[in-house]
């Protein structure tokens, strides 16, 4: 009797203390509730939990008062998750239900960014790459997303921003086509490459990639013997850019510029290829005509020079020697 009645009491005590424990256990079972967790969560830069409790917030209260500002926010949480398809869809999704919402630019705005930097692993993120070289899918994409949004919405608060994003990738989509003729040209495919660098001068006027183009026509067309179109480009080519490198102080064009191989550099060399790598032979005047490339080229020349006065075990050990 003494044992059974020992049993039952710690029976009731273990009952006792897993009542109150789940009396301590927040329960989600309001609205507001879904909605205040998610917010810490997101504050907090938890996005997988954030995400649950947006997802959980809009199946429980469809209709309640913070659906539709759960739609948005979980278009951010899946960005900043680096989720970018997933926030296109939740993107696309606000758009179909909430046509007319007031905040429906930031579902386009949002789309545009998504696409912006799809396709860019942690890499990319944290160390200057050239990006111009990449698949140009996700930078087209971006720029029609943004032209949708300024198109639809001219005077919204993420107009300015799309713009000057609009901008970078229209030079990057100019310089992709760059990259493009100057492979052609070490194929031999010159009319091919000709006509990449007439493209860029008849779709994408005023961005830094256009020298390069007209240098581009003015190879491509010389080495398919076809003089007044080489020579027609060539003219434009002196009076606009004559600080191009191909053309020598007397404006005279250098047919041989890109077949010349450069060493390389102390960068290359001091990260063992792992940047600037050296670009097969070709027109890129970017540290002419872009400032923006030129300050990154420097600030990483800069590193790599102070890097160099490193020891060798320093090197190999990756700094936790010498």
């Amino acid at each position: 009797m003494q044992v059974r009645a020992f049993f039952l009491l710690g029976s009731l005590l273990l009952l006792t203390a897993c009542a109150s424990n789940e009396d301590k256990t927040p329960q989600l079972t309001t609205e507001q509730a879904f909605y205040e967790a998610a917010q810490k969560q997101l504050n907090t830069s938890q996005w997988d939990i954030g995400i649950q409790n947006l997802q959980a917030l809009e199946e429980n209260f469809p209709f309640g008062a913070y659906a539709e500002q759960a739609q948005l926010e979980l278009i951010y949480a899946y960005y900043r998750n680096f989720e970018p398809e997933a926030a296109t869809a939740a993107a696309d999704r606000f758009i179909r239900l909430h046509p007319q919402h007031r905040n429906v630019d930031y579902a386009y705005y949002m789309k545009g960014l998504a696409s912006f930097t799809e396709g860019r692993g942690l890499f990319e993120r944290f160390l200057p790459t050239d990006l111009t070289s990449r698949d140009p899918g996700s930078a087209r994409e971006s720029f029609a997303h943004f032209s949708q949004l300024l198109a639809r919405y001219p005077n919204s608060p993420y107009a300015a921003d799309a713009k000057k994003r609009m901008i970078y990738l229209r030079n990057l989509l100019a310089r992709l086509e760059i990259h493009v003729a100057n492979y052609y040209l070490k194929r031999g495919a010159y009319l091919g490459a000709a006509n990449r660098g007439r493209y860029v001068v008849e779709n994408f006027q005023q961005t830094p990639a256009v020298p390069d183009a007209l240098a581009v026509m003015v190879q491509g067309y010389h080495l398919l013997e076809m003089p007044e179109l080489s020579n027609a480009s060539l003219e434009v080519m002196r009076a606009n850019y004559p600080e191009h490198p191909a053309l020598n102080a007397n404006g005279e064009f250098n047919f041989q510029y890109n077949a010349a191989v450069e060493n390389d550099s102390w960068v290359s060399k001091a990260t063992f290829g792992l940047f600037d790598k050296q670009e097969p032979p070709g027109f890129d005047s970017r540290r002419v005509y872009n400032p923006e490339f030129r300050e990154d080229n420097e600030s990483i020349e800069q590193a790599a020079e102070e890097a160099g006065k490193r020891s060798w075990l320093s090197w190999m050990t990756f700094g936790l020697i010498d």
